[in-house]
């Protein structure tokens, strides 16, 4: 644990110096701005039950799309895949944020498309269905995501497929991490920006929380508080979060991080000074170049 904590402080540290003096030009590997972009990246869209949804949400109508590319009223939920040209084995599956409401499909989805393919990684944005009571419905969504991805495998040119999501995207991420059913739904790895983990503290039984409705019971709650279902058969993790988040504490981070330390489970945590919350891909959040940088590096280990 002092090792842990001790690695945190010195990360933040070397954050600090970094905003001190920055380094010169563009850090290999971190994307340039956005700005500008003439043209979207192709995608394949896919349906995640084509023979209709195994179970309901309780949401009818069509999808409303939302400021800032969010999406809400989500019925048949689909996988926007973005197959890299020059494939390196990798594929991650993104489970954008949106507090349980909605997706930010854009921001925390489709805006990191380009980079990814730019170093061979086949990207998936998960337009997942929103729990309206029925907390079970967002992870079957990722379950079944992952199972999919995996069958597409040969065609898209990748061996190892990771789940990574942002805030409430970051739940149902770890959500995949601790409580995957089988070999094909098990990530090899997962990447968590600001996630929410856990129940604790925020969950009172009949007023529920985000995830849980209100008349979800104690039981419900601790089964989705993720830092309490670790296991050493957990896949590796990246998590990064701003400690100015006010959102989303950077306790959740932490004790997630302990969590899988203890069992452990290699994990690679980077915490920057301010940033607050929900920053996604987006440029305005002074330590882009940092976070993605160091994520492409983490993910290089897991090309073979």
């Amino acid at each position: 644990m002092k090792r842990l904590f001790l690695n945190l402080l010195l990360s933040a540290l070397a954050i600090s110096a970094l905003a001190q003096n920055p380094p010169q030009g563009r850090p290999q590997g971190g994307p340039g701005p956005q700005m500008g972009r003439t043209e979207e990246p192709a995608y394949v869209t896919v349906k995640l039950y084509p023979e209709g949804v195994p179970d309901s949400n309780g949401l009818e109508g069509p999808e409303r799309e939302m400021f800032g590319g969010r999406i809400g009223n989500i019925t048949d939920p689909e996988l926007l895949v973005f197959p890299a040209k020059e494939p390196n084995g990798l594929c991650v599956i993104m489970c954008p944020g949106g507090g349980y409401n909605y997706v930010a499909a854009k921001h925390e989805g489709t805006d990191m498309a380009d980079w990814f393919n730019s170093f061979g990684v086949t990207f998936a944005v998960l337009k997942y269905r929103m729990p309206n009571g029925h907390c079970d419905i967002p992870l079957e969504d990722a379950l079944r995501a992952m199972e999919i991805m995996r069958s597409r495998a040969s065609e898209w040119g990748y061996s190892k497929v990771g789940i990574m999501g942002g805030s409430a995207g970051g739940h149902v991420a770890s959500s995949v991490a601790v409580h995957y059913n089988s070999p094909a739904t098990r990530p090899d790895f997962q990447i968590l920006l600001y996630p929410v983990i856990t129940t604790k503290g925020r969950f009172v039984p009949g007023r529920g929380f985000l995830l849980l409705g209100k008349d979800a019971t104690q039981e419900q709650a601790d089964y989705y508080s993720n830092e309490l279902h670790v296991t050493p058969d957990c896949p590796p993790a990246f998590i990064a979060h701003s400690f100015d988040d006010r959102t989303v504490p950077i306790s959740d981070s932490m004790d997630y991080a302990s969590a899988l330390y203890k069992n452990k489970v290699p994990v690679s945590i980077h915490v920057y000074p301010e940033g607050d919350h929900g920053w996604g891909f987006r440029d305005s959040f002074k330590y882009k170049r940092e976070w993605t940088s160091e994520l492409e590096k983490w993910l290089r280990d897991f090309v073979k």
